[in-house]
């Protein structure tokens, strides 16, 4: 077989407890930008190519393994019922894995930032020769890092803990990730030889760099930027992922032609689209599942998610578009209006304080301030149906199961109950009644009322 096309299998540890989260959520189901950590390295595994993956959790992480499901790889999960190390959390993992040929990489489950070209320059220096690789980082300060000990070659010689580093070695900032690449055969090899000398009494998968060298094997360390294996251990690290996350989404975003007003105050999912010439103002949110299409604009804090924004459409401010809504060509929806569940087609408006849920809008309707399609009674949803070209007049209440016709008016503040036929001006409101004279005479009433009153004493 050519050795450059040997496949990429990847390993991702997550069966850590993450105690110092101090939270009932595992650590690797914590999200940011929409996705669980381990979510986002089985993607990035997914996106270097990898042939298929073993993920490792702990017991009673079912939640977890779900993730295994929508990695975008062919995944297997593997339980790692005693704690051992992560050597032992390896072999779990290689073992549940059908073959393993090739490039084996071991990734960590709170590490999300991991980029797919870094996998893939892992797999590179497999290919090329390399027995094991480590993934390595110029710390800006290394204190607590395992330190990257290399040869005047470039060619690792071993890693050293940082309690067991010589004041030399201190110096060093070269420091190690813990991602690791292997040549699946030499894997195999070194991990029944890994023991449990140290202070844990754990199976350390870093021990590995050192029998490789003694073996005579080549080791050698590639180096990525600090932040990209920035791990998670607490939630001031969860945030500075997420802070990572967004200025990548945010510079993504605007290269592929949307553009972003003040980028620092968006926020987008991992699965966000917006097309090109979209326009973001300030304080916009984007939740999952969310698709915006050329030139359209969402204006200041509005908050979209599970939601698809039609070509040229203009939504908020103040706007809340929730999942299933999906707004047609050059529709508007403007402030303090809600959507759920809805399609609004081709240049329909709904411009004000408005709740919009289960309904099917028609072309150029217009649904009037305070207008709310009454769709749930409390055991069920309904759903309301308004044709193309239809008015809405203002307050006015849509009790589904409701249909109008197209072209239909409704009369501002009514309640409508039953369905509206095509063309059909339908009102549902109390008559009004004016009483002539009756306010003037009313103020006479309280103005003789007061001026009788005794006056306190």
């Amino acid at each position: 077989m050519d050795h450059i096309m040997l496949p990429i299998t990847c390993i991702v540890l997550a069966a850590g407890k993450g105690t110092r989260m101090r939270s009932g959520l595992p650590k690797v189901m914590h999200r940011i930008a929409g996705r669980p950590l381990v979510g986002h390295v089985l993607a990035s595994v997914a996106a270097a190519g990898a042939t298929q993956a073993a993920l490792v959790v702990g017991p009673e992480m079912d939640d977890v393994a779900v993730e295994a499901g929508l990695a975008g790889v062919p995944c297997r999960v593997a339980v790692q019922c005693d704690r051992l190390g992560t050597a032992h959390a390896a072999s779990i993992g290689l073992s549940a894995l059908s073959d393993g040929q090739g490039t084996v990489i071991v990734l960590f489950g709170d590490t999300p930032l991991v980029r797919a070209k870094t996998i893939n320059e892992l797999a590179m220096s497999i290919r090329e020769g390399a027995k094991l690789v480590v993934l390595g980082f110029e710390a800006i300060d290394p204190a607590g890092y395992g330190r990257i000990l290399q040869g005047s070659d470039g060619r690792v010689l071993a890693i050293r803990e940082d309690k067991d580093a010589s004041p030399e070695e201190k110096q060093i900032s070269l420091c190690n990730s813990g991602v690791m690449a292997f040549d699946s055969d030499a894997l195999r090899t070194l991990l029944p030889q890994i023991g449990t000398n140290n202070a844990k009494g754990e199976y350390y998968l870093t021990d590995a760099v050192g029998l490789a060298v003694s073996l005579g094997w080549s080791v050698e360390a590639k180096i990525c930027a600090e932040e990209e294996v920035l791990g998670i251990n607490n939630r001031v690290e969860l945030s500075r992922a997420e802070a990572i996350l967004q200025a990548r989404l945010r510079e993504a975003a605007m290269i592929a032609g949307a553009t972003l007003v003040a980028p620092e105050t968006v926020f987008f999912s991992t699965d966000t689209k917006l097309g090109q010439d979209v326009l973001v103002e300030p304080h916009v949110v984007f939740g999952p599942g969310v698709t915006v299409r050329d030139r359209a604009v969402i204006h200041s804090f509005s908050h979209i998610e599970g939601a698809v924004v039609g070509e040229g459409a203009a939504i908020g401010p103040f706007a809340r578009l929730r999942p299933g809504t999906d707004l047609g060509e050059k529709a508007r929806v403007g402030n303090f209006v809600e959507i759920k569940n809805s399609r609004v087609a081709q240049g329909a408006k709904i411009n004000h304080l408005t709740y919009v849920g289960d309904t099917r809008i028609g072309a150029g309707s217009n649904i009037g301030a305070g207008t709310i399609t009454c769709n749930y009674d409390g055991f069920d949803k309904f759903t309301t149906e308004i044709g193309a070209g239809v008015f809405i007049g203002s307050n006015s209440a849509l009790v589904a199961p409701v249909s109008i016709g197209d072209g239909a008016y409704v009369g501002t503040g009514s309640v409508i109950t039953e369905d509206v036929p095509a063309n059909a001006l339908a009102l549902g409101r109390g008559r009004q009644v004016s009483k002539l004279g009756w306010a003037t005479a009313f103020r006479d009433k309280k103005k003789s009322a007061k001026t009788a009153k005794p006056a306190a004493k």
